[in-house]
């Protein structure tokens, strides 16, 4: 989809919780405050949640309309709002806490290179979060999209892996109204350089 489908999407209803996503929530929630960028941000509500707990979160998104949505929320000073493509728009090397990855899908080489550009933005022992629909989840679980070109897989997200101390890397179940969507999960932290 394009910048504009989701603008129109966007214009056309709410499209998501303003509740952090519960694995995003229980894994981020106790890490101490710091920067963090947001990729594919939306209507923002993972940045106005970091926010909240002290982050100095930048939410980037291409959808204007969607950012506007999160701008309008309260405390949605407290967040940096970037109206971007993800695939072309770069943070500062190391320069921060977290990055969070929640639900873009996007084909290769565009998915594999953001993401390792992504992780470059950490400082050294920063996290990295990505949690995306699972390639199984059009066949076994529910909802989202169906094109597998666009969805995650542990193996898939493998280069993006060895640049990365992996605490959790694999396929999750989600709960959802229709029944348990897959996802998978990438989540781990930039390697601390050893001293020599």
């Amino acid at each position: 989809m394009q910048a504009a489908d989701w603008d129109a999407r966007y214009a056309e209803r709410q499209q998501w919780s303003g509740e952090p996503n519960p694995l995003v929530a229980e894994l981020v929630g106790d890490l101490p405050p710091g920067d963090a960028v947001d990729v594919a941000a939306g209507e923002g509500r993972h940045a106005l949640w970091l926010a909240r707990l002290g982050w100095r979160a930048t939410a980037v998104d291409f959808s204007a309309t969607g950012l506007a949505r999160g701008r309008a929320q309260p405390g949605a000073g407290a967040v940096t709002w970037v109206t971007a493509d993800a695939t072309a728009w770069d943070a500062p090397p190391s320069s921060q806490d977290l990055v969070l990855v929640a639900y873009l899908h996007l084909p290769d080489p565009d998915m594999t290179g953001l993401l390792t550009r992504a992780v470059g933005w950490l400082r050294p022992g920063g996290r990295f979060l990505l949690l995306g629909h699972d390639a199984r989840n059009p066949t076994e679980g529910v909802g989202g999209p169906q094109d597998p070109a666009i969805l995650h897989s542990p193996a898939r997200l493998a280069p993006v892996a060895a640049l990365l101390d992996v605490e959790r890397l694999g396929t999750v179940p989600r709960a959802t109204p229709s029944g348990t969507a897959l996802d998978t999960l990438l989540w781990g932290r930039r390697p601390v350089a050893s001293p020599s």
